[in-house]
């Protein structure tokens, strides 16, 4: 299945864009598409807190994504 991720940050510098689609294999889960993303996009292993958001909400690595699903790559944000 294809799916199509929205890229938050500086991780839009690392995918080199505001979004990104992948070609996955149904039931692919958080993790399993945490791992394809490090190894398309390497430097994304250098944001060790990056989340993976579903649906407008952060997920767990067991979650399994559906074709439907809204991904968000969000990566770590600093202020005060």
């Amino acid at each position: 299945m294809n799916i199509e991720i929205i890229v938050f940050g500086v991780a839009k510098d690392i995918v080199g864009g505001a979004n990104t689609g992948l070609e996955v294999t149904p039931g692919i889960s958080v993790a399993e598409l945490r791992a394809m993303l490090e190894e398309h996009y390497p430097k994304l292993k250098q944001l060790s807190t990056y989340m993976i958001a579903l649906n407008n909400e952060y997920a767990k690595g067991d979650e399994i994504i559906t074709e439907h699903d809204e991904i968000a790559i969000i990566p770590p944000v600093s202020g005060g």
